[in-house]
């Protein structure tokens, strides 16, 4: 499965069925519903059309998992997980196998099947690898559900087809005041009226430099985000941003290490810039968290790590009752449904990184985003691409 083809599977030896039912004990499908037969899993390394070159490295190209959850009635559904790395693809590859005979014979009801891997791993816990392969395994099933009522998701979430604001994040890594202006330009060259540029640079008069070279080039009429990938301590934070508050950045996201909340909160008092975080929140205990704290003015969930759309439902209740503005990480294809469903709806984060391996890229027009009027989340692959970019 992990190569592209998709396995004949034995009934599993004794133990392991005692383990699968174990697993699976509390969901019981009635007849006549749909459930899930099998689960395929791919893995593939696509090539970015701008490399990302952060304080953290470089990441030039996108290591995705593609999951196709197969039921009962012929409706497949469909998502990828970014790993990150080339190290973790092939792990989270193998935990997905894994989990197949474990979904075989389950409802189509997301909410429960999400509830019922996640208590069985309790003991394990549900974050890092787990975690990924968790929400892949929940967003495909919400796609199939969605696909199963001929409805896209946000129509199944109880939302409308809308348009939503994007900021381009694609590029715009550490690559200098004298390049950065060129590849900025380009970047809103595309209709956009907002974007993302990444500091943290040796000393901060570099990052200052960096922010007016680019200000410079696209204008006071396009929103400029920043982001630090969390390469500060909290005093050097909070000297940044110091000096970056009258730079006119609409943002400044992830200053210091992503879980120091008690940092956060100090940085985020001495800045005059909304703070951003969130796309490291492992599910929505840690944004309640972060929230308990006071670390940031924004969050910005990734569909991933949040615990994907059940996850994700969560957090839009929880940013709603503190009126927390949420934006997106990565995932625009599913994100933008997610957007349509949350009251504090902000910004969607668009990146192209799937496009190359998508039967139909998500559209973006004048800066927006439009959901697509098709059943599910409209993913659909390339097979052809997606061969090309197969990992053996």
């Amino acid at each position: 499965m992990v190569h592209g083809r998709r396995q004949q599977h034995r009934a599993p030896p004794a133990r392991q069925a005692a383990f699968v039912a174990y697993l699976a004990e509390g969901i019981v499908s009635p007849s006549g519903r749909h459930t899930i037969t099998s689960l395929t899993v791919r893995a593939v390394h696509v090539p970015m059309r701008l490399p990302l070159e952060t304080s953290g490295g470089t990441i030039r190209i996108a290591p995705f998992a593609l999951l196709d959850l197969h039921t009962s009635e012929g409706v497949t559904g469909r998502t990828y997980l970014f790993c990150y790395t080339p190290l973790v693809l092939k792990p989270v590859c193998e935990l997905l196998a894994n989990l197949e005979p474990v979904l075989q014979g389950l409802p189509v009801a997301p909410l429960e099947v999400n509830r019922m891997l996640r208590s069985r791993f309790r003991l394990l816990g549900d974050k890092g690898i787990v975690g990924m392969a968790l929400a892949g395994i929940d967003m495909a099933a919400w796609d199939a559900l969605a696909r199963v009522q001929g409805q896209p998701l946000a129509r199944a979430l109880g939302a409308d087809l809308l348009e939503i604001g994007a900021y381009n994040s694609c590029g715009l890594g550490l690559i200098g005041p004298d390049r950065a202006p060129a590849e900025a330009e380009a970047l809103v060259a595309a209709g956009f009226s907002a974007i993302k540029v990444r500091l943290g640079y040796r000393d901060v008069d570099t990052d200052i430099r960096v922010v007016r070279a680019v200000k410079s080039a696209i204008g006071d009429r396009i929103h400029l985000m920043s982001d630090y990938n969390q390469a500060l301590s909290v005093p050097e934070a909070m000297h940044r941003v110091r000096a970056l508050a009258d730079e006119g950045l609409y943002w400044i996201e992830e200053p210091c290490l992503a879980h120091d909340y008690q940092g956060y909160a100090r940085v985020r008092a001495a800045s005059r810039c909304p703070i951003q975080m969130g796309e490291n929140w492992w599910g929505p205990d840690e944004m309640a968290a972060s929230l308990g704290f006071g670390a940031s003015d924004l969050g910005m969930p990734d569909a991933m790590k949040i615990g994907g759309v059940s996850g994700w439902l969560q957090t839009a209740a929880l940013a709603n009752a503190a009126g927390m503005p949420i934006s997106t990480h990565l995932f625009p294809e599913v994100s933008v449904h997610l957007m349509a469903a949350t009251p504090t709806r902000h910004w969607l984060e668009f990146v192209d990184w799937a496009s190359p391996i998508l039967a139909r890229p998500l559209a973006i027009r004048d800066g927006k985003a439009s959901i697509p009027d098709e059943p599910g989340t409209g993913i659909e692959w390339d097979e052809a691409a997606v061969g090309r970019c197969l990992v053996q």
